[in-house]
């Protein structure tokens, strides 16, 4: 048996405020709509991975999403301009990323990461 990908849920009362704010901040394109759901999808095939913790690391709650971008600056000043909930800033961790988290329109913690070249 082999996974082919595993898709993140995350449930709104409002698709399209929640569509247009992963769309905006992460530049993802409407793939599938059928109003009730939407999937959003990026240009790269992505590796299947599912994480399992007990903290965030630095002493944050266990985010509900982790998004891995090429420009985790660019995607931070994105959030900041939007006017976006940043619970956690622009930080390099101990572990060799840099990252923030931000809080979607539902309230899920995202973290928004790159890891050190």
């Amino acid at each position: 048996m082999t996974v082919k990908r595993v898709v993140t849920n995350v449930a709104t009362t409002d698709v399209a405020e929640t569509r247009d704010f992963y769309a905006e901040l992460f530049d993802l394109t409407v793939v599938m709509d059928h109003g009730w759901i939407v999937t959003l999808a990026g240009e790269q095939a992505a590796t299947v991975q599912v994480s399992i913790a007990s903290e965030g690391g630095s002493g944050t709650p266990v985010p509900d999403l982790s998004i891995e971008v090429d420009d985790v600056d660019a995607v931070y000043e994105r959030a900041r301009g939007l006017g976006h909930d940043i619970p956690y800033a622009l930080t390099d961790e101990a572990w060799g990323v840099r990252r923030f988290c931000v809080r979607d329109p539902t309230g899920k913690l995202l973290n928004v990461l790159a890891h050190a070249e």
